[in-house]
């Protein structure tokens, strides 16, 4: 069981797998199709899970530098026409 030795599901893991055959068993044939659909499934998961946690990480960098150029920039003049809130 994959849970219970914390390892994570990958691809490769559904690509590889393979069962005891028994007299009244399923059909291999469905079973292994059945898995590549699966590891196909996972493929394309990892791939957009990798390039949100690229953009998230594109972001967090665009932030901080947009927050480091703008540390200087408070307003202190409640009476200025910028201002949108009231003091």
């Amino acid at each position: 069981m994959i849970y219970a030795t914390g390892e994570r599901l990958h691809p490769y893991h559904a690509r590889i797998a393979s069962f005891d055959t028994r007299w009244r068993g399923l059909d291999p044939a469905q079973v292994h199709d059945y898995l590549s659909r699966v590891a196909d499934e996972l493929e394309r998961l990892h791939r957009e899970l990798t390039t949100a946690n690229t953009e998230a990480e594109r972001i967090r960098q665009a932030l901080r530098q947009w927050q480091s150029r703008h540390t200087g920039c408070r307003h202190t003049d409640p009476g200025s026409p910028n201002s949108r809130w009231q003091r």
